[in-house]
């Protein structure tokens, strides 16, 4: 081991012990302002929901827990027992170090990566989410869906996985720039085919039926400017009772898919609010900042990447003799998340923004912030989500703001600004 190894060792260990403290910190603030949530729902507040959605976050955070000390002690056993350099040095030698041979190695080490979490994902589908009245799935499915999702790593991954290494033996030093424009490209090409050839493999998408809803739904979209027929309901209660909505693509492959849950649970001026605040990120110009963001990440990413991989004391740290791409590939997947989990309160603050200034477009769209906020409400309640998680907590873990942070937003016209 030489002093990288420690410092990866060092932030393996920081982030678990990070997380950890971040779980038991928000399962406290929880518990505390358990008594506090009736104010998310002045006035229409069920004790029994407030409870449920207490049990509901201190379950998910319990479960989280043993997964990441699961996941921690897999890591440190595998970059550090030697067993990575063993098995390629068995992999390569029966089937050679060649751009396609690498990709299957890195794809089996994916695979094998992926096993420990099989249990917990089950646990979580068929035990939490079914006592907690959510799920919806059997066990043919459940395994059917993984199934698929192999084959699709297979097919996808492991071409592209290739292609990128055969990009550094036609472009030497300068690889990682093609290699960083080559998964921008599939990124965008993915946002448009995705939904069209993938999504329907596990779910089924159809047109959002003729009707009232549908009328209103259309007229908002000519009223905002977002020129498209492509509302598309999606079967989510085939797999769970959550719900959520969606929208994907660019130009005139643009579509908003709605959970068939979703149009359950709102009426028509609450899914007009939803559907507007999606539509606030396409008029507001998120997507195409969400994409430069990115390309940014991405090629700082592989210009790092492509760094890294000439360096003999990166590949010594964690016992391999001599540098390869493959390899550089794959260590780097395995220990990036301890140093990119520092970075996520500052992308969840982009995220939450772009959050803040959709819901000031739907707001005004919808004639004033109360189908929104009804509409907020309702999935928070249905969906038992933590109305009260701690602020740090929320920083690192939440994408998007509080219920309370966007009403209060949403109320005064500030929009988090």
């Amino acid at each position: 081991m030489n002093e990288f190894s420690f410092l990866a060792l060092g932030l393996l260990l920081a982030r678990l012990a990070a997380q950890w403290w971040l779980d038991r910190l928000n399962a406290q603030h929880t518990r505390a302002r358990a008594a506090d949530f009736n104010e998310a729902w002045p006035g229409n507040a069920d004790p029994a929901a407030v409870a449920r959605a207490t049990d509901y976050t201190l379950a998910k955070l319990k479960l989280g827990q043993w997964e990441r000390a699961g996941d921690f002690v897999l890591l440190v056993v595998i970059l550090f027992s030697g067993l990575l350099p063993w098995a390629w040095r068995q992999f390569t030698g029966t089937f050679g170090d060649s751009a396609w041979a690498s990709a299957a190695f890195l794809f089996a080490c994916g695979l094998v990566l992926a096993l420990p979490g099989l249990p917990f994902s089950w646990y979580t589908q068929f035990r939490l989410e079914e006592r907690f009245g959510f799920n919806r799935s059997t066990g043919k499915l459940w395994v059917t869906d993984r199934l698929k999702g192999l084959l699709l790593a297979l097919l996808l991954g492991v071409p592209l996985l290739a292609l990128l290494l055969k990009l550094a033996d036609w472009t030497g030093t300068w690889w990682w720039l093609g290699a960083g424009a080559l998964v921008v490209l599939v990124q965008m090409a993915m946002t448009i085919l995705a939904p069209r050839f993938i999504l329907p493999l596990f779910n089924q998408l159809s047109p959002l039926p003729e009707g009232p809803l549908r009328n209103r739904l259309l007229a908002l979209c000519r009223k905002t400017g977002f020129h498209s027929r492509n509302l598309l309901v999606m079967d989510g209660s085939r797999r769970s009772r959550h719900s959520n909505a969606f929208f994907t693509g660019f130009g005139r492959w643009r579509i908003i898919v709605l959970f068939d849950t979703l149009i359950q649970q709102l009426d028509e001026s609450e899914l007009e609010a939803v559907l507007a605040h999606e539509i606030g990120h396409y008029k507001q110009g998120h997507i195409p900042a969400l994409l430069l963001l990115s390309t940014a990440s991405t090629l700082v990413v592989f210009a790092l990447l492509g760094w890294l991989g000439r360096q003999t004391w990166f590949f010594a740290a964690f016992g391999f003799p001599n540098p390869s791409l493959a390899v550089a590939m794959l260590l780097f997947a395995l220990v990036g998340g301890a140093f990119s989990f520092w970075a996520a309160p500052l992308l969840n603050a982009v995220s939450r923004r772009f959050e803040y200034q959709a819901d000031a477009f739907a707001a005004q769209a919808v004639g004033g912030p109360g189908p929104l906020i009804s509409a907020l409400r309702r999935l928070h309640e249905k969906n038992l989500s933590n109305l009260a998680p701690h602020p740090l907590y929320s920083a690192f873990h939440y994408s998007h703001p509080t219920l309370q942070e966007r009403e209060k937003a949403i109320s005064s016209g500030r929009f988090g600004r």
